[in-house]
């Protein structure tokens, strides 16, 4: 009696593979949003001024950007490609109105301190640029994980810009006092430059540098 051959099981990729956590960590460091790709520049400089509305602003652009990934990717081989990039907007903008309603609802003093910055994650370079470059092509998983990343990779600069300016520039962080009175009363002085969009430039511009002097193969990306 001949055997039957049996057919071969397909063996499944982990969730985590060593090629899914790489879309989670590129966009934290090499293929930086930000100082990489040099998106989403203006957010950072306009809602860096201090840690706590950056911060949400940072978790809303995760949340944003990774259901987005995940609904583009799901749908996309039944989107035509003509109108491609106007599904991707109302998708967007379906996110980013679900999450403005709720910070109303939850955190109404947030919501108006960000005012018109949630409205404009739905023009965003760093969702747009995912959903045409990744989630339209790759599976929903790979694309969520996608999202994720590219959003902790945009939050990740804006905290730190962020931190640094609320730190040196009024002394605080979160609201709270770090820099002690009696560094005040030996004549320290919070700096005003710190407050303005200059500053922020001037920060990321040294996160750039600091990248690229430690790893110089990033300078042939950009």
């Amino acid at each position: 009696m001949s055997e039957v051959a049996e057919a071969p099981q397909k063996v499944r990729e982990p969730l985590l593979s060593k090629q899914n956590r790489k879309l989670l960590s590129d966009p934290m460091d090499d293929n930086n949003p930000i100082t990489i790709q040099v998106l989403g520049i203006c957010s950072a400089l306009a809602v860096t001024t201090q840690l706590k509305p950056a911060f949400v602003l940072s978790v809303c652009v995760v949340f944003v950007c990774a259901f987005a990934n995940l609904t583009i990717s799901v749908l996309r081989k039944g989107i035509p490609p003509r109108i491609r990039m106007i599904v991707q907007l109302v998708v967007i903008a379906s996110l980013v109105i679900l999450v403005d309603q709720f910070l109303r609802a939850f955190a109404y003093e947030i919501s108006r301190e960000l005012s018109v910055f949630i409205g404009l994650i739905i023009t965003n370079c760093i969702v747009m640029g995912r959903l045409e470059a990744f989630a339209m092509a790759n599976k929903p998983w790979p694309a969520f994980l996608d999202g994720i990343g590219n959003g902790l990779g945009y939050g990740a600069i804006l905290i730190i810009v962020a931190a640094l300016r609320e730190l040196f520039g009024a002394g605080n962080l979160l609201g709270y006092p770090i820099i002690p009175q009696f560094m005040y009363d030996w004549g320290y002085m919070n700096n005003g430059v710190m407050v303005t969009p200059a500053a922020a430039m001037f920060i990321i511009g040294l996160i750039i540098w600091w990248q690229r002097s430690r790893k110089p193969e990033l300078v042939d990306i950009s």
